[in-house]
């Protein structure tokens, strides 16, 4: 017998569908070039459907966006706990899997046209600014308990750390595309640098 999908389940659907859609239009033609029409016909909706989901495109727009940061921080956290022991931190295989998770183009676009978005539009900057530093908070603390986890120690404060892996990996992408130089292993090694043994 088929399941019976709930209004919530149904819902939950619709949204999926119309981020996916919206994430690859927005990454395309960016947020001022992307027409919600084109977002709802690539999805299979109406433009009704985005509306009662997001509100907005701006609401679209930073819904894709946190939903690309957060997979990214997934895998980020993916990477960290594989290791066990500071000396088994082997940054080619790092930088690879870095690579993975910011494979294409596309997200690191994306979060260039966030940071422009926010920069010109200082209202929403301060509707997101809790958003942002809680996700900062979150990925300090992250980095924190697992560098000590393998047996190492931060040079640097645990927060300002996770500002600069999150201001620096869209550049770092982007550039890695631009003229073919591969900058995921010396900014891999940067970030380590501000790691070392426990004395």
């Amino acid at each position: 017998m088929a399941e019976r999908w709930t209004k919530e389940r149904r819902a939950e659907h619709t949204r999926r569908i119309l981020l996916d859609a919206a994430e690859e239009v927005f990454a395309r033609k960016g947020l001022t070039g992307a027409a919600l029409e084109e977002i709802a016909d690539a999805a299979g909706f109406t433009r009704g459907a985005i509306y009662s989901q997001f509100g907005a495109k701006e609401k679209l727009f930073l819904a894709v966006v946190d939903r690309q940061r957060q997979r990214f921080l997934d895998g980020f956290a993916e990477v960290m706990t594989s290791f066990h022991r500071l000396e088994d931190v082997d940054i080619d295989g790092l930088a690879e899997r870095w690579r993975q998770l910011s494979s294409g183009t596309d997200r690191a676009a994306l979060g260039y046209e966030l940071t422009l978005f926010l920069l010109r539009n200082p209202d929403v900057r301060e509707r997101v600014a809790a958003q942002r530093l809680e996700t900062i908070r979150a990925l300090g603390e992250f980095i924190s308990k697992n560098t000590a986890r393998i047996g190492g120690s931060l040079t640097m404060d645990p927060e300002t750390l996770a500002r600069i892996v999150l201001a620096a990996n869209d550049g770092i992408t982007l550039d890695s595309h631009l003229d073919g130089e591969d900058l995921h292993r010396p900014y891999l090694q940067l970030v380590m640098s501000s790691v070392q043994p426990v004395q």
